[in-house]
């Protein structure tokens, strides 16, 4: 599978992710039957189309990432009522999207 393919395929995903729900780089990596694909997930998502809901795409401990964008992420999970833990992750038992809604 090359790169763009899978990348397109990462974003078909991103794409159904609801609101106030989230999912790890490893859990659509699996999803799309590559269970160790979660940093090729990761490289797909520094050039995530700005309309798709990037910002739910969080490590799978919760964590958010993006360097630069971290901050911002949070708002925007913030504004969707993601439940965050007391140490400043998201809830994953509460808000993690199992892909079937």
């Amino acid at each position: 599978m090359n790169s763009n393919s899978f990348f397109e395929q990462v974003y078909s995903i991103v794409e159904q992710i609801p609101y106030g729900k989230v999912v790890s780089y490893g859990q659509i990596s699996r999803m799309l039957g590559s269970p160790r694909g979660a940093r090729m997930v990761g490289w797909a998502m520094r050039r995530c189309p700005e309309h798709l809901p990037w910002q739910r795409v969080v490590m799978n401990d919760g964590s958010i990432t993006g360097g630069v964008y971290a901050d911002l992420r949070r708002q925007f999970l913030e504004t969707e009522d993601v439940t965050f833990l007391p140490d400043g992750r998201v809830d994953m038992e509460l808000c993690r999207w199992d892909g079937l809604e």
